[in-house]
């Protein structure tokens, strides 16, 4: 499944069923729908965290364990590869116009990601005013710690309907601490390390820890964020003059250091693109940031920065999903976290949707780039053709133009 499931977290689900439920009959369908409904409740990749559970119920940590890594390894070598590919373009001072295609393209993804989260989880008024009253202030406060605010905020708010679920005999609850402590251990050390010894690998699998432990509703979700922390700023000219000094400062005192942006908006869009034409995690996207962040320590370096980076976005949500599953069974009675689930999914749809919008303004407002992004989302929505091969012939016209304009 790791190299032929394509589609994003619903065609994740849609693939399980198939082979899990019907082929190999590993669980029953209200299993499987049960556990993805569980994983929906967690911040981290929802399909990922549905398949360890799968494997947790079948064989226990040790199998859910290798089910996580066989899963999410074809991708983060495919993306790392991906981001070696870019640093070697720039070092060679080549063009990356050939990509100029597949940044609007990216857009319509999201833009679709958004469409695909409302159609099948926005269905009453209230989750339609959560959507896109988080749209609006995700758009307008453009910061990484206003998603949980939203998330938690809509989360409580369509909890105060617990009256509408029915109710269910009530069991006792009992709740083993050990892997939310593992999960919040691994959090503080991480964070005080990087403190301490400023190294770049740790500060980056501290940050995409903290992203992966607070990012609920998936890749689409997950985007935004990344680009608030790692895009550089092309706005404001005098920022990136002071950021190159600053960056020219340092490598002459202590070597190659991080920036706070050290990723460029084409090559964030470009690399999310390649992801969406990949198999297995969106997730699996961070090992392209992750490298490129490295990209002044060479070849080694950005391999690193791929594997802890990979490593810090998954492991949160392998954590939290082995200590709920232990007590959802319990924790399911309650009429308020069921309800929860609502606002939590609304709000998720109106992230996704700002973020469609974010990542297409700095683009130039041609026609072309509105009809690139236009004809993606028309061809996911009502075709089947598979992503992989929208994204090629994205690249293949990319080339045909760089080619006709050298």
């Amino acid at each position: 499944m790791a190299i032929t499931t394509f589609g994003g977290p619903q065609a994740h689900l849609a693939h399980f069923q198939k082979v899990l439920v019907a082929k190999r009959r590993y669980l029953s369908e209200e299993d499987l729908m049960e556990l993805n409904s569980l994983c929906q409740i967690l911040p981290g990749p929802a399909s990922t965290q549905t398949l360890t559970a799968i494997g947790f119920r079948i064989g226990g940590p040790g199998l859910a364990y290798l089910t996580l890594l066989v899963w999410i390894l074809p991708a983060v070598v495919l993306m790392t590869a991906a981001a070696l590919i870019m640093s070697g373009i720039e070092q060679k001072n080549s063009s990356i116009e050939f990509t100029r295609y597949i940044q609007p393209m990216a857009v319509g993804f999201v833009s679709y990601g958004a469409y695909i989260i409302t159609m099948k989880t926005v269905n009453t008024k209230t989750g339609i005013a959560l959507m896109l009253l988080a749209a609006i202030v995700s758009y307008l406060i453009q910061t990484p710690f206003v998603f949980p605010v939203i998330l938690i905020c809509a989360g409580l708010t369509t909890s105060l309907k617990y009256k509408s679920q029915p109710k269910e005999k009530k069991q006792q609850l009992n709740i083993k601490w050990a892997n939310f402590g593992l999960w919040a251990s691994v959090l503080i050390v991480a964070a005080s390390l990087g403190g301490i010894t400023k190294a770049l690998p740790v500060k980056l699998f501290e940050n995409f820890y903290r992203n992966g432990s607070l990012v609920f509703g998936g890749g689409q979700v997950l985007a935004p964020l990344l680009y608030t922390e790692f895009v550089e700023i092309k706005n404001d000219s005098q920022v990136v003059s002071k950021a190159t000094q600053l960056k020219t400062k340092l490598k002459k005192q202590y070597g190659p250091k991080p920036l706070h942006h050290p990723i460029s908006h084409e090559e964030f869009l470009s690399g999310y693109a390649v992801a969406q034409a990949l198999p297995g995690p969106v997730f699996s996207f961070s090992a392209y940031i992750g490298a490129l962040s490295m990209r002044d320590y060479g070849k080694p370096g950005e391999i690193l920065g791929a594997c802890m980076s990979a490593l810090g976005i998954f492991l949160p949500g392998t954590f939290l999903i082995f200590f709920v599953i232990r007590i959802w069974d319990s924790l399911k009675q309650y009429r308020a976290v069921r309800a929860s689930l609502e606002g939590i999914t609304a709000a998720s749809a109106g992230l996704v949707t700002a973020s469609a919008i974010i990542l297409f303004q700095p683009l130039e407002n041609t026609l072309l780039n509105f009809g690139f992004t236009i004809a993606t989302f028309c061809l996911l929505a009502f075709t089947r053709i598979p992503s992989p091969l929208i994204v090629v012939a994205g690249l293949i016209l990319g080339f045909i133009f760089t080619a006709t304009a050298g």
